[in-house]
């Protein structure tokens, strides 16, 4: 036997295809938890955002490439972000026509050390302000900021934004373009500028965690634990950053109370057979205690300032309060609806937005009937909307209308990008009354 038809002969034998699954999916990890801290450490040492995020993707071609005959290398973060900065350093020098590109490239190997960059030492925190300067439009830093940081796709994060795959590329593209151009620095701003910064970043980090809470992306699995878990560590050091008491740290807290009283519910999301389980149907002892007790802990605090003349709560604030009487419930049966649909009244007082508005009317469903939400409902501007349809087919089915019901899954279930959701409204659609037959 020749070396390269032995050579061919384990590849396609039954080790050699697990190696292979191994390999794809150590890549399929890295890129998951370690694409933001690669981006960073590229950013904070050359400071160009297009070149950080080039390199980090040639560094995981790289990876693709090389992994499956070295084998994936103990520590595959630092891997990846040596292999990112060489790429970095290798094309400014490509590039390079000045001596100025020749002593930024340099600094690979100069081991003086680094300049102070903020007040604490994480450079995706500092990504994110970075991507979140006032120069930058709200739509710009939050989409930039979740591409850069948290790694989403552009569908991804158009999904999140309700608009088109090609808004959000030209957000990203013309927000680099201005960063470049302005010369934004690369650091967490002083605690003084931090209030004023602080809504575009929350606005990402919940984003994130969103987008991880009920995934959408192609081919993800219905719940992405890494978005959540890095949404909440990012959102822990806002909170460690801005303690409660200074201007914006009651949002803060109230963001990082609403992940965590979120996150608790995970274990119970998502069926055995892969299909969404509705808040009214999981198995509450199958909660995070740990993590609900935290949130509602926050929360206390947050009402507790509110009582004792502190500023009134804001939307993250308002949102966690609603988790936390979901969550106080010992039994879907026991939800206190009333006490929700006042907590939602303020929401959409400071942000009336169709989608709040929505979620208050599955509230009211429950305090004053589907016949009174479904009116509700039926005013907001949603069509493009998934949860606008489900929510619809719900309200249908509990007033008996199946044939309109029946359309509403069916809309919802073309729009819907979870996989888990697809198979819940599908189900609920299969289990309405058969069509009528002429």
């Amino acid at each position: 036997m020749t070396e390269l038809s032995e050579h061919a002969e384990q590849a396609s034998s039954p080790a050699a295809g697990s190696r292979s699954v191994d390999v794809e999916e150590a890549i399929t990890q890295a890129h998951c938890q370690e694409w933001a801290r690669v981006v960073a450490t590229v950013t904070r040492r050359f400071g160009d955002l297009d070149a950080a995020e080039d390199a980090a993707a040639e560094a995981f071609a790289a990876a693709v490439e090389r992994w499956p005959h070295d084998g994936v290398p103990p520590n595959p973060g630092a891997w990846l972000t040596t292999t990112a900065t060489r790429k970095a350093v290798d094309r400014l020098r490509r590039e390079s026509r000045r001596d100025e590109k020749h002593r930024e490239a340099s600094l690979l190997f100069d081991d003086a050390a680094p300049e102070p960059l903020g007040a604490i030492e994480d450079d995706r925190l500092r990504l994110i302000f970075t991507c979140c300067h006032p120069a930058l439009s709200v739509e710009a830093r939050v989409a930039l900021t979740l591409r850069m940081v948290g790694g989403l796709t552009v569908p991804e994060i158009a999904r999140a934004f309700l608009v088109q795959d090609a808004t959000v590329g030209q957000r990203i593209t013309r927000a680099k373009a201005k960063i470049k151009a302005a010369r934004i620095p690369f650091r967490v701003p002083t605690t003084q500028d931090l209030p004023a910064r602080l809504d575009a970043v929350l606005a990402v980090l919940f984003l994130i965690f969103n987008e991880g809470y009920l995934a959408t992306g192609a081919g993800t699995e219905p719940i992405r634990h890494d978005l959540t878990a890095e949404a909440i560590r990012l959102t822990r050091l806002l909170h460690e950053l801005l303690p409660d008491g200074r201007d914006g740290s009651g949002e803060v807290t109230g963001l990082l109370a609403l992940m965590l009283l979120t996150e608790a519910r995970r274990p119970a999301r998502i069926s055995a057979t892969g299909e969404l389980v509705t808040l009214s149907e999981q198995d509450r002892g199958a909660w995070d205690r740990d993590l609900i007790e935290e949130g509602h802990r926050l929360v206390r605090e947050r009402i507790a300032a509110v009582a004792a003349g502190g500023p009134p709560p804001g939307r993250y604030q308002l949102l966690a309060a609603i988790n936390a009487v979901h969550t106080y419930a010992r039994d879907a049966r026991d939800t206190d609806w009333s006490q929700i649909v006042a907590l939602y009244d303020q929401l959409v007082r400071i942000d009336p937005l169709p989608v709040v508005a929505l979620n208050r009317a599955v509230a009211v469903a429950e305090v004053d009937g589907p016949d009174v939400a479904l009116a509700l409902v039926d005013r907001l501007p949603l069509a493009g909307y998934h949860a606008f349809h489900a929510t619809r087919a719900e309200l249908l089915r509990r007033l008996g209308r199946s044939e309109q019901a029946r359309e509403a899954y069916g809309r919802a279930i073309e729009l819907a990008g979870n996989t888990a959701e697809s198979a819940y409204l599908t189900r609920r659609r299969s289990q309405l009354s058969p069509p009528r037959t002429e």
